[in-house]
């Protein structure tokens, strides 16, 4: 069941003025609630943007860098937001040491990385991906597609949403799809895999 929707998936950009209904809203929702997250801290929020001019700000505001315009169609759009800790002298390094222990050699260079400006650029760190992976799946589920938006000016968003004590790291539009469209073609497994070591091309079992 899982690889048949999988086969089916790809990022809707077009989508149908057809409502999502209230129950499939909140099983997607209910999907995301439950993915998994480092220590079980859930640090994140979900935003249910329906609202039709908001939707057209958020597509506006996902235009800072093209023409995102197409967001205003989605029925749905749900703002991925994931919790600002406030700085504190004993508490700026929390994050850190997980990133020392991934990348030994570049400890004297993160360390030196503003603390705000860290947290902003690792803010994917607090695996909003997880929840959201949940939703899309849940979604498709159901008849209902989407597209993730990491493009987009974070701050006017959060603007918007009247956000506060967290970032809108990304967004993800949904609704039924207005015309029928082929996935795009995906690389095989002996492209993307190896066994044992990087020369040992492809699947070895």
């Amino acid at each position: 069941m899982l690889l048949d929707l999988l086969q089916k998936r790809y990022s809707c950009r077009d989508f149908a003025d057809k409502p999502i209904p209230r129950e499939v809203i909140r099983y997607i929702l209910e999907c995301g609630r439950l993915a998994p997250s480092g220590g079980n801290e859930q640090p994140w929020k979900f935003g249910i943007v329906t609202d039709r001019e908001l939707i057209n700000e958020l597509a506006k505001a996902a235009g800072n860098n093209y023409d995102q315009s197409w967001i205003a169609s989605a029925q749905l759009v749900v703002a991925m937001c994931t919790q600002i800790f406030s700085y504190e002298a004993d508490f700026a390094d929390q994050d850190r040491p997980v990133d020392m222990g991934r990348f030994p050699s570049f400890h004297r260079r993160l360390k030196a990385v503003d603390y705000d400006l860290y947290t902003l650029i690792s803010m994917e760190g607090y695996a909003v991906h997880f929840p959201g992976e949940h939703m899309v799946l849940a979604a498709l589920e159901r008849g209902v597609y989407s597209t993730w938006i990491a493009s987009m000016d974070c701050e006017q968003a959060a603007r918007l949403l009247g956000v506060t004590g967290y970032y809108v790291s990304e967004l993800i539009a949904f609704g039924y799809p207005k015309t029928e469209k082929r996935p795009t073609p995906k690389k095989s497994l002996d492209e993307i895999t190896f066994t044992n070591h990087f020369d040992n091309v492809g699947i070895r079992l």
